[in-house]
């Protein structure tokens, strides 16, 4: 790391100046001897797909940058290396996610509002903005071949929690159709630039600035995975809400569980408050974006649910046993899925785009 920093004359960090943050990735934050702020990630796994990583990093920085549009801005990606799978970027000073402003209560429609402003900003720029080329593959899920069987070495790792959830995706056959179905309109939709792993702290406000981070996955795709990822955060944060639980900053559900009724007693008031932070999304996204996509809103719903499902499994991950919240959120999820159309206006995704 240290290495790096030096050959792009930043100087170099010292262990007793930096601070290491929760995430996929080893990382680091701090102030080099030379005085230069900065955000250091060590990308996990290796071989093609870090450098691959490396590079949607690097056309996510160089389209935002190259295009410069109000109200959408990125960390600077200072440099990198390949070969030791490292990526520095430009310190955000005192930078917060929005995860963490929301858990304090800040000001949530605003942000909201920007959040999606910039997305729908980002969706907006096309090849003529790209000084980079930019990745045309596939986003790999859902992968609808797990539906049918999962391969051993993953198999062998599972958790019990894991084992129950591939019990139930893989027994329905019915998700399975819908998920087919969402591939197919995936393949269908217009492609534009779109981040493909977006969550609420990957959006970092700092001085005032709203920044959009972690460009690991970002490529040519369909907007409505955005769009239908921060819409399920929130419906993932509000069925955390029915169970009276606490989440973390990245909407993991933290605390002892509750059972059936407790959930059920807290489900609409919980709607309630996370449908208007839905739609100030929604109305920053189409006010940057515009009705250029019919459809989106639909599209979105079902990445809505699909995001329901994929947090079951980050959950599943860590666990011995899958909680009456996964199962839930996999209900629900599972509803979105099969009928898109009838959540859009629950969700906060009216008015279709």
């Amino acid at each position: 790391m240290n290495h790096l920093l030096a050959g792009l004359g930043l100087g170099e960090l010292r262990s007793e100046d930096v601070d290491s943050l929760l995430g996929r990735n080893e990382n680091w934050a701090g102030t080099t001897s030379a005085g230069f702020g900065v955000f250091v990630k060590h990308l996990d796994g290796g071989g093609a797909d870090a450098v691959e990583r490396i590079h949607r990093s690097r056309a996510f920085d160089s389209l935002i940058r190259h295009a410069r549009r109000a109200g959408l801005s990125t960390p600077e990606l200072i440099g990198y290396d390949e070969d030791a799978r490292i990526l520095v970027f430009d310190l955000v000073e005192d930078g917060r996610t929005l995860a963490e402003h929301f858990a304090d209560g800040e000001a949530e429609d605003e942000w909201t509002g920007r959040a999606g402003h910039a997305i729908g900003t980002l969706h907006c720029l096309g090849s003529a903005d790209a000084a980079l080329p930019l990745d045309t593959s596939p986003f790999p899920f859902p992968d609808l071949h797990l539906l049918q069987a999962l391969p051993l070495q993953s198999y062998l790792g599972l958790t019990f929690a894991e084992v129950t959830l591939w019990n139930i995706l893989q027994g329905d056959a019915v998700l399975a159709e819908a998920l087919v179905a969402l591939r197919r309109s995936e393949e269908e939709a217009p492609k534009v630039p779109t981040h493909c792993d977006l969550r609420l702290d990957q959006f970092l406000v700092g001085d005032g600035t709203l920044f959009l981070t972690d460009g690991e996955e970002f490529r040519l795709a369909d907007g409505a995975r955005d769009v239908g990822a921060i819409a399920g955060e929130w419906l993932y944060r509000a069925i955390t809400g029915m169970a009276g639980r606490t989440v973390d900053e990245s909407g993991d559900a933290l605390g002892e569980e509750p059972d059936h009724a407790e959930i059920v007693a807290r489900g609409v008031r919980e709607m309630d408050r996370v449908r208007p932070l839905i739609a100030s999304f929604w109305s920053g996204y189409r006010s940057a974006r515009g009705r250029a996509d019919t459809g989106l809103a639909t599209r979105a719903t079902a990445y809505a649910g699909w995001h329901m499902i994929d947090r079951a499994m980050a959950t599943a991950m860590r666990g011995s046993r899958l909680p009456a919240v996964s199962r839930a959120a996999m209900g629900i999820g599972r509803n979105a899925l099969l009928q898109p159309e009838k959540f859009v206006s629950t969700l906060g995704l009216g008015d279709e785009a």
